[in-house]
Formats: C-alpha cells, structure tokens, sequence
C-alpha cells in the first residue's frame, strides 16, 4: 500500500511538473468552493493516468531467459496487462506467468514452430504487422529482436526496454562465427541479414522511447539507430537466493549452451587446469562442448529454479565468459553470496566491481581465464560485501523506479514532448 500511494504520489507531482503552472495561479467559484484550475487539470490527467490501459510485448516467449524474467516482473507491475508475443510455449514459463494473458501471433499455428522458432526468421516482420495495440494507452516493449519495430496508433505511447539491438544482424560474423552451418548458407544468410538491418533500423522509428538495459546497449542504439535512451538496469529477485556456510570444490555455469555465449572458453580451461566444473543450461551447442570436455566438466542439463539457486549458494564462483547485453546471471550467484569470473565487455562492466563481488579477465583466451580463476581462489571475499552489491539491482527497487520513469515519460508524450 506504501509503494501505491509513493507511485500516486510521484505521479501527481510529474502531473504539476508537465503543465509547467504553479498552484494557486487561477481560481474557479463554484458556489461557496473555490477550485484551483491548475488541481483540476493536475487531477484529471492524473485520473487518466491511474486508469490507462498498457500493453506488453515481447519476442517470443519460447525460453526463461534474462529478457522473459524481465517480461515477469513487468507482468507483476501490471497483471492486467495482455502480453503480445510472436510465439510461446508454456511448458517452458514459469509459474509467475501461468496466469497471464497472453496474446499470439499466427506464427503459433505453424507446426514445429516452437522447436524451430529461430528458423521463422523471415516471418517475423510480418507476424509482428498483425498484432494489434489499438484501445491501449501505452505499449512497453521488451525487445532484443523484432518487437521494438511493432507499429501502434498515434495516440499510443510506446515505450521499448531495449535488451540489445538484434545482435544476429548487426553482430552477425561474431554470432555464426562457431556455427556449425554451411559457408554457402552462411553467405546466403548474410545478404538477407543486410536487408534485416535496413528493416531494424527504420522501424525504429515507431519507438517513442528507448530505455536500455546497460551502457553498452545504450551505445548500440545510438550507433545503429542514431536514439538516445535512458539506462535502466534490469532487476534481480535477490529474494530468492540464500547464501550458504559450506562452499563446494565445483565452479559454475548456468547458461543457454550457444556458441556466442563463449562456454567452449571455459570447458578448454578446466579440462586443463582440472577443477571441477559443472554446467546448468541446454542448447545446440552441446554436443560440440561435451566432446570437448574431460572427466571434471559436467552437464547437468537444464534444472528448476531451486535446483540452480542451491548449487549457486555452493559454487567457488560463477563463469561468466561470453560479451553479454547486460548479464542477470552473475548478479544472481552475487545475491547468493559467490563472487564471479567474468569477461571484461558488455554488460559485465556495470555489474563487476574487482575484489567486490568478482574479477574479470581481458582477453578471451584460455590463459587470461586460467588467471581469473587463480585470483578467485587466492583472494578471501567478503560474503556479505557481495550479496549487498547484488542487492542495488533488486526487482522491488526496479518496480518503484520504472513505473515512475514510465509515469513520466507518458506525461512528456502527451504533453508532445
């Protein structure tokens, strides 16, 4: 009750704040009560505001990833909301979205969609054009492929969390580079991924407000799309992490085993140096990465929640080797209380603080991680130091924060800013 009357609170004053009018500047006598023009004004946009109606949108809801687990909290800070996808499967959301109305495209009647979703490729533009936003007061977006290009009515305010730019095509000899695909296809996919970025970059356009979720997507959108945007950092239910008082002799990783993720760096370090290592995720990758690996590197497959909490709470550290948009991952293993190992790029920059709660290595090479993982066990963490980081990013403050941004920024739209 105390965070809907603070949300009301901050409203009203954005109110104030967009009609650029001080209180008490005009009068209206309505027999013996006196009206303040301006607190008429203020409390009819804000009536307008309490009772607008929103929107979600995401790419396809095939996989609980970062992005999905940001699509649930959205989903909690508007229950009422419908959320827009291209194509889901249910059997993969967890329970915080089994209650939420969720709207698809035609792309969902296709067979086989749901195993293949990555092969729809071309479709997706035009899956995207059929949905439709009419009657909503604002779309917010959750996008790091095609549903920041969805076009609304003009009245309609769309705002996109921008995960990342689609990094399959303006990132596309990096994302194929370990694919196992032909040169002929990769040649093929090329050309039309050319084509795919021309799309992206015009129909970003139909975007009212970007909102990235760390400094480098903040940098992608301005290079690829010439927008700025506001950075806000995705939340972290650090609610459900617990530390733990016994530590176990295995590092980890939790992951979607794809080849951009770099997950092979990190099977080639342990199968040399000979710690153990075990690896939570699945993904076409896989058969690649066990034939890499020794006796000491083991794949668990994908687990549920709590399984992946508790092995967090007793790893030595997490690996986090791959370039990430922003990376939820290290700041979960953070909020149970494990520092991380991670690559100095991407999101990891806005997360890791050296000898905090965790270490980075410069280059993607077996020797550089080889010495990442030799601090971590020379070096005496502070546990507490650690969960306390990961607690900056919690999804309570995240939800008071974006409803407000939100809040504010729907005042400036229609005020025709």
């Amino acid at each position: 009750m105390r965070t809907r009357s603070r949300i009301l609170w901050t409203t009203t004053k954005a109110c104030w704040q967009a009609l650029d009018l001080n209180p008490g500047q005009q009068q209206v006598s309505r027999g013996e009560t006196d009206y303040d023009v301006v607190t008429l004004m203020m409390l009819h946009k804000t009536l307008r505001m309490i009772h607008m109606k929103i929107a979600i949108a995401h790419d396809y809801l095939i996989q609980m990833g970062g992005a999905e687990r940001v699509v649930e909290v959205f989903h909690h800070m508007y229950p009422d909301a419908p959320i827009f996808t291209t194509v889901f499967n249910g059997s993969r959301l967890t329970d915080n979205l089994k209650d939420a109305d969720i709207r698809t495209s035609w792309l969902q009647k296709i067979p086989g969609v749901k195993t293949n979703f990555k092969g729809m490729l071309p479709l997706y533009p035009m899956a995207i054009k059929d949905l439709d936003f009419s009657g909503y007061d604002i779309v917010l977006s959750s996008s790091s492929a095609f549903m920041k290009s969805i076009q609304v009515p003009s009245h309609t305010f769309h705002l996109c969390y921008c995960h990342t730019p689609m990094r399959f095509a303006w990132d596309y000899d990096t994302y194929m580079e370990r694919q196992s695909n032909s040169g002929l296809f990769k040649r093929l996919l090329k050309v039309y991924m050319q084509q795919l970025k021309n799309w992206d970059q015009r129909t970003s356009k139909n975007v009212n407000q970007f909102v990235a979720n760390s400094s480098v997507v903040k940098k992608r959108i301005q290079n690829y799309y010439h927008r700025d945007s506001d950075v806000i950092f995705p939340p972290i239910n650090t609610a459900r992490f617990t530390s733990s008082s016994s530590i176990g002799d295995y590092y980890l990783i939790v992951s979607r085993l794809v080849s951009y993720k770099r997950i092979d760096l990190a099977v080639e370090a342990f199968s040399r140096n000979g710690l153990k290592l075990y690896i939570v995720g699945d993904g076409p990758d896989r058969k690649r990465l066990e034939s890499m690996a020794k006796s000491n590197v083991s794949f668990l497959g994908r687990l549920e929640d709590d399984q992946v909490t508790g092995l967090m709470a007793q790893c030595r550290a997490l690996i986090f080797p791959g370039e990430e948009d922003f990376g939820i991952t290290p700041l979960e293993a953070n909020a149970a209380g494990r520092p991380v190992i991670a690559y100095q790029a991407g999101g990891a920059l806005d997360t890791i603080i050296p000898y905090v709660n965790g270490v980075f290595f410069q280059h993607q090479e077996v020797e550089d991680l080889l010495a990442a993982i030799h601090e971590v066990e020379s070096y005496s963490w502070d546990i507490g130091q650690i969960i306390s980081h990961a607690k900056k990013f919690d999804e309570e403050s995240f939800m008071i924060h974006f409803k407000q941004y939100v809040e504010q920024a729907y005042v400036n739209f229609l005020k025709g800013g």
